[in-house]
Order: structure tokens, then sequence, then C-alpha cells
């Protein structure tokens, strides 16, 4: 370890005189950790300084303190590995396809304070006594959340939440055993239509990398706008517009809310917004745009679709005392089309467990809801319920019949 340290403050030494910026020029470190290690080796053949046992792990150890985020470094270049937290410094957990293991990875609580402030560089962010939590992008599109005593009762909680691309378009979840190639033919028609889908949940579901191989369904012609608390969404389109939320300035100034987003990408001319998630009051001001004849999509928590139907008629309800059920209730059953919930298995398989559509019907305070498809003996499969608007599958040149058909339609 003591040779480890050595190499590494030497290359720190010589990044600072040289100038160099490791996060802008991480190949130039690279070359300078294997500068600095030749020299090491030499000054060791004559017994002034100890034996490098293993060059290469030498090498990436200092090029991951200097450039990289330390010990957490190996955890994002691990494929396999979906989220990384921290609930002490001597408490790293790490989650492979859903299932979480506690690792051997020990650090000081100055360790993560450093690593912190050295994720937040990039982003522009910060987390101190008067703003204790976070919300930030790492470089490589990672999101990491923190939150500092004395919120949390002793040390720093820390999560990053790697954006792991298994799939960019629903045939890829059908080859992943999330949803059936049925499911997939018919989601794919509903986007191209035009109809509005809600993604439910809960955490790590899915939600997300269902949202965006929805939006691999777009019609390449429209234009879309995409309003979330942090970039996570990868439109594959060429007309796309992303906005994110703001923290507010040291003098409490400056701040940008989901809600704000959501109303100027009205102001944008969009084909077709879509919104990370809705958790406030925003939700009241999505469905306004829906209810405008816009098309869109978004992502919300729930345990169930029809839960995620009933939380759309609270939400808005935070927006002002003057919105109330007689307005919110009906205008999610005209806006809302299709509600499709995710959820993770045992083992941490992720699955669509139903797609819902709301046919636009409400009786009482209660909006009416169908089964397109649901879960039976842990497959989807069709049910007897059809999705509204079904003119608009015609126009855009899709036979609905024959998609929902119960032997199956994979062509």
């Amino acid at each position: 370890m003591k040779a480890i340290t050595v190499v590494e403050d030497e290359v720190r030494e010589l990044v600072r005189r040289r100038g160099l910026d490791p996060a802008a020029d991480p190949a130039a470190v690279r070359r300078l950790v294997q500068e600095v290690i030749n020299d090491y080796d030499e000054r060791s053949e004559n017994g002034t300084l100890p034996q490098l046992v293993d060059t290469p792990f030498v090498a990436r150890a200092v090029f991951d303190a200097v450039a990289g985020f330390g010990p957490l470094q190996k955890y994002l270049d691990d494929p396999t590995v979906e989220e990384v937290w921290i609930n002490e410094p001597t408490k790293v957990f790490i989650a492979r396809r859903g299932v979480h293991e506690l690792t051997t990875t020990i650090l000081t609580a100055d360790e993560v304070r450093d690593l912190v402030e050295r994720m937040l560089k990039s982003s522009g962010r910060r987390v101190d006594l008067s703003t204790p939590f976070v919300d930030a992008m790492l470089p490589d599109g990672s999101r990491l959340h923190v939150a500092i005593p004395d919120i949390t009762r002793t040390h720093w909680s820390v999560n990053i939440r790697k954006f792991v691309v298994r799939a960019t378009a629903l045939d890829d979840l059908v080859h992943l055993g999330t949803l059936s190639g049925q499911a997939a033919r018919f989601l794919e028609a509903a986007v191209a239509s035009g109809l509005n889908i809600l993604v439910a949940g809960g955490t790590q579901a899915g939600k997300t990398t269902m949202l965006n191989c929805l939006t691999a369904a777009i019609p390449s012609g429209e234009r879309v706008v995409t309003a979330e608390e942090v970039f996570e969404l990868k439109v594959p389109l060429p007309d796309v517009v992303s906005m994110q939320c703001r923290q507010p300035s040291l003098e409490g100034t400056g701040e940008i809310k989901l809600r704000r987003l959501v109303k100027e990408a009205l102001r944008m001319r969009p084909s077709r917004i879509i919104v990370g998630e809705v958790r406030q009051e925003e939700s009241l001001d999505l469905l306004i745009a829906l209810n405008s004849g816009l098309p869109g999509m978004c992502t919300i928590h729930a345990n169930s679709a029809r839960e995620a139907v009933t939380k759309m008629c609270t939400l808005p309800l935070l927006a002002g005392e003057n919105v109330g059920h007689a307005f919110v209730v009906p205008t999610v059953a005209a806006c809302i089309d299709l509600v499709v919930h995710m959820a993770i298995e045992r083992g941490g398989r992720r699955t669509v467990r139903e797609i819902l559509a709301v046919p636009g019907r409400v009786e009482g305070d209660v909006v009416e809801t169908a089964d397109v498809f649901t879960t039976r003996a842990d497959q989807l499969v069709r049910a007897d319920g059809w999705p509204p608007h079904a003119e608009r599958f015609e126009r855009a040149g899709f036979d609905l019949a024959r998609l929902l058909s119960p032997y199956g339609y994979d062509g």
C-alpha cells in the first residue's frame, strides 16, 4: 500500500504542475500514471523503494484515485452492477440484477465527502447544511443522490443509480422476458398512434427503461420535448429538446422546478411531451397539456396500474385549493389512455405485470378501467379489455383487432 501511495502522490503532483484536468483529459492522466510507474520501477531496483508487486493493479488503482471515483470506480465500470450505495463509510452496497450485496470496500468519512465533492464537480450542484439533499448526473449518465446529517442520523447517505443500457427498444425487452411479443407490438402501435401512456411501478422496477423503449416507437418526424428532475431519458430522434430542473443558488434564487419545465415545454412547439416522473403538482400541468390534444408519456410510482390512475387523480390537488376532484377525475379519464405497470420479481427480473386501458368513462369519482393484458401463471397474456381511440390506430395504419387477437400477433 505504501508503494501505491507514493505513486499516487507523485502523479497528483505532476498533474498539478502540468495543469492537467483529470476529468477532461483522462488519456493524459493514464499516460502520466504509466510514466510515473516506469520511473518508480527504475528507482526500486536499487533498493531505495519497495517494488511494485502487481503493476497493472497499481496503475488501475492510481488512475481511479486521480481521474475516477477511487474505490467506487470499479463498480461504476462493472456492467453487471446496477446501483451503488453507501449507508456509512464501512458499509458500501451494490446491486446486481436487482439483488443487493455488501461489498468489502471500506472508506473513511473524509473519503466519502471527497468522493461526493468530485462527483458533484461536473454537475454544478452542491450539498451543504442549507441544501442537505442533492440529485445530480455523473459524466457517464449515472444518477447521484446524496443526503447528509442532520437529515441523516450520523453519516452521509450516497446512492449512485447507474443507467445500465440493456434495452433501447421494446423488442429488447421481449428478449429479456420483460413482456410478450404481442404486448410489445401493441405498445409500439399505441405510441405511434399518439396514445397517452403512464408507466407505473416501484423503485428499480424498470420504469425509465420502459419509457426509453417506448420513445423508440415515436415516429421520426415528431418533435419531442422532455422534462426531468435529472437527465435520464435518451430519446433516439433527431428533433429532441431535453430539460432538467435546477437547484436554487446560495442566495436561494434561480430554482427551476419540474412544474415550470412542463409549462415551458408547451411553448416549444412539441409534437409530444415526455415527463421523467410526476410526483407532485406538476401532474396538473401535464394533464392540462394532454387535455389540449398533445400526446405524452410519463412515469409514476405506484403498486398497480389502478393505483397509478388513482394517484393521478390525487396529485394535481397539491397544485392549490381551487383544484378539485370535479375537474381532475374526468380530466384523468379523458387524458390517460394506457397504464403499463412494471414490477421486479424475485431474482431481480423486471416484468410488465399488466397493461391497463382507460376508456374515458367516470362512475361517481372512480375512473373506469379495462385490462388489455394481465399476468396469469407468471405470463403476460391478453385480457378482454380494449384501448380507447380505435380510430387513431386506424389512421396510423394499424389493425387493432389483429394486434389484440386472442391468438396473438407477431407480424
